[in-house]
């Protein structure tokens, strides 16, 4: 695999991990107890922290990433374990 498509892919794994980490832990300010802005959302996050979502996204992408790279290496899932007809064929 070329150095290119690694990156390419890993960043593809990093930015779905970053939608998938992204709600996690974030809480409104009700439920913080602090002030709202006026004309803020109810919905608004009240602890956003980017530093948390780009470390647990970096985490996470990093192991999913790993376990591509094994099997791509290993060729422990194929495209013909995919192939779903020949098991409805029988």
């Amino acid at each position: 695999m070329k150095i290119t498509s690694i990156i390419a892919i890993y960043g593809l794994f990093w930015v779905m991990s970053a939608f998938f980490v992204l709600p996690f832990g974030v809480r409104t300010h009700e439920e913080l107890g602090a002030p709202k802005v006026p004309g803020q959302a109810d919905s608004a996050p009240g602890n956003f922290s980017p530093r948390r979502i780009i470390k647990r996204a970096t985490i996470l992408s990093t192991l999913l990433f790993a376990f591509y790279y094994l099997n791509y290496v290993n060729g422990w899932i194929t495209v013909a374990d995919l192939d779903i007809t020949t098991y409805l064929s029988h």
